[in-house]
């Protein structure tokens, strides 16, 4: 007799044979998904093919490729060729979509058809999450991190790449040249020929190379791409660089559910601020919402035109300035009088208006004065200039001024940010497998990071609400 337990045999039949359902318990987390997607009006949402054609052969229901691409990205299975095999042998899949298997192109197919209406069923669910009174405290942190594309950093040139490319091409080039001249003065024939035909490659690259550089030359951000031709190259913040996305997103505080996101092929950060709380105002449907956000976001023109839409903008100030490591008096230690349009300097004296510049096409207005800075007590500690102090004012530095002040009366800013919006960039990439994307093109990449949000939001809602209480208010 065995003493390990036995399972049963593999050619036993039974009277009553089981079916799929007892499988799928009650509080499994697919059954929230055949009930979210259920629910949805596929034809308001924009998919094709919602209604079945009268002749030729049958096609799969969107709600179905749906429901299969729901329930990959929720268990980090984002390949077409990897969710094919599954529906042929995964029961919960299987349970799923009634054991229909369709194959990876038709389900690669309905990602590419259908990417606007993905979008919206991301939005759609945000929406239902705001319904159920998530977002009550209008707080929302923002981030922006770096996605890698489907494109190799050697299948990408900027302006200053190809530059050094060329260079560097000439001079082997130029290398090879005397190499071959000093084989020929010595009689070795069999080196020359090996030297010609490294140079023949060499000549061809730098061909190569000319042709990109004039291509370069005819693009808006001198940047090209060969593989996704969207990519663009983005520096990491921990050094290094890749070239891919840069994908936006608003998170709440409270639940760490986001709210809202978008893909842009813009490396940096600084202008983002502005679409990004205007879609958290959309999705919120108040003006008065307060954004945490890092250094990234430090721009003036940004601050003025959130403030002016009723946004309370918490980012703390780039310090460009190195007077705070020498010892000396920074521009927060002077306090602007408007009134009397003077800076008001830490011995007290007043230093007035003096003359206007630019700086990068935006106006600055420059405070300064000799007769005030001679003959200081603390002068030393405030400039290393005979001329004085001078200070620049930009037009709209009250906003940045409402800022600093924002930033003060809440110190504990940038750990909630911190703590807020990291996670879920954290968990998409473990999901997403080494931050790299699977498909080509802004368009593409879109929705494939609003399914990657989908399947988070929607396992946070779970972990909130569990699978029971989703499906229940999921009903209503």
């Amino acid at each position: 007799m065995s003493k390990f337990i036995e399972g049963q045999s593999r050619t036993q039949s039974t009277m009553f044979p089981e079916v799929l359902d007892d499988y799928v318990h009650e509080d499994n987390p697919i059954r929230a998904i055949d009930m979210f997607i259920n629910s949805l009006d596929l034809c308001e949402l924009g998919f094709t093919r919602y209604q079945p054609a009268k002749t030729g052969r049958p096609s799969y229901s969107p709600a179905t490729m749906l429901k299969i691409y729901l329930y990959g990205y929720l268990n980090r299975i984002q390949s077409s060729r990897r969710l094919e095999k599954e529906t042929q042998r995964n029961v919960e899949l299987m349970w799923l979509v009634e054991r229909l298997t369709p194959d990876f192109k038709t389900i690669a197919d309905f990602r590419r058809d259908n990417g606007n209406a993905i979008q919206q069923v991301c939005k759609h669910f945000v929406l239902i999450c705001r319904e159920l009174n998530m977002f009550t405290d209008a707080i929302v942190a923002i981030d922006g991190t770096k996605f890698k594309a489907v494109n190799n950093i050697a299948k990408n040139y900027s302006r200053g790449l190809i530059k050094t490319c060329i260079e560097t091409t000439e001079k082997d080039i130029a290398n090879y040249l005397m190499e071959l001249d000093r084989a020929d003065r010595q009689s070795r024939a069999d080196d020359a020929i090996k030297l010609k035909g490294k140079l023949a490659k060499l000549q061809a690259r730098l061909k190569s190379e000319k042709v990109i550089q004039q291509e370069l030359e005819s693009l808006p951000d001198k940047q090209i791409s060969y593989t996704d031709p969207d990519s663009r190259r983005m520096a990491l913040k921990h050094k290094g660089v890749l070239v891919g996305y840069n994908v936006q997103a608003a998170v709440d505080t409270k639940h760490h559910l986001i709210l809202a996101h978008y893909v842009t092929n813009n490396p940096t950060d600084r202008h983002q601020l502005v679409p990004m709380s205007q879609h958290v105002q959309r999705v919120l449907g108040k003006q008065d919402i307060t954004i945490l956000a890092d250094r990234g976001y430090d721009d003036s023109t940004s601050f003025k035109a959130v403030h002016e839409s009723g946004v309370t903008a918490i980012v703390p100030k780039i310090r460009t300035s190195g007077n705070r490591s020498k010892g000396l008096f920074t521009k927060e230690d002077f306090v602007y009088n408007k009134e009397k349009d003077v800076y008001e300097c830490p011995a007290g004296k007043d230093i007035p208006f003096s003359f206007v510049s630019t700086d990068k096409g935006k106006p600055l207005r420059a405070y300064m004065s000799v007769m005030t800075c001679k003959g200081c007590a603390i002068k030393s500690r405030c400039t290393t200039s005979p001329a004085g102090r001078r200070i620049r004012r930009l037009d709209d530095e009250e906003h940045v001024e409402r800022v600093a002040q924002a930033y003060k009366n809440m110190p504990n800013a940038m750990t909630l940010r911190h703590q807020t919006v990291e996670h879920p960039f954290g968990t998409i990439k473990q999901w997403a497998g080494a931050h790299q994307l699977l498909t080509k093109t802004l368009k593409h990449v879109k929705t494939e990071v609003s399914l990657q949000v989908l399947a988070y939001n929607f396992k946070r809602m779970m972990n909130i609400m569990g699978v029971d209480g989703l499906i229940s208010a999921l009903k209503t």
